[in-house]
């Protein structure tokens, strides 16, 4: 992981298999802030979606207990969001460096869209 000290504190830029590993441990909250749309198209299994064009800081769960990692699909937004929440008072702020770009191209599951029916289905970029 990296970190990024930035004027309202820690801004840590997690690889997707940092997040992988520690989402498949159940210690932290993945949260997506993606368009609604794109969440339904595709997205991880478990994620919360949280998107950019209404996020409030205050708003999100403690931390006490798990990491917040947040994910876009490239990791710019969520790169504002992790700011913004550091602006609110967030001491550390997690987000997911290359976003649901770079998840698919570590080869880790995700779930798509069948084309065909429009049902939900287990993908992997292979």
């Amino acid at each position: 992981m990296e970190t990024e000290n930035t004027e309202n504190g820690t801004l840590e830029h997690w690889t997707p298999a940092e997040v992988k590993a520690a989402f498949d441990k159940d210690e932290i909250i993945l949260i997506d802030v993606r368009t609604p749309q794109e969440f339904n198209v595709e997205r991880i299994e478990g994620a919360l979606l949280a998107p950019l064009q209404a996020f409030q800081p205050r708003h999100m769960p403690s931390q006490s207990e798990k990491r917040i990692v947040f994910h876009c699909g490239s990791g710019v937004r969520s790169g504002k969001v992790a700011n913004q929440c550091l602006a609110n008072g967030f001491g550390k702020v997690a987000h997911m460096k290359g976003g649901f770009s770079a998840w698919k191209d570590a080869g880790f599951d995700y779930t798509g869209t069948d084309m065909a029916t429009g049902a939900p289905k287990v993908m992997r970029k292979s």
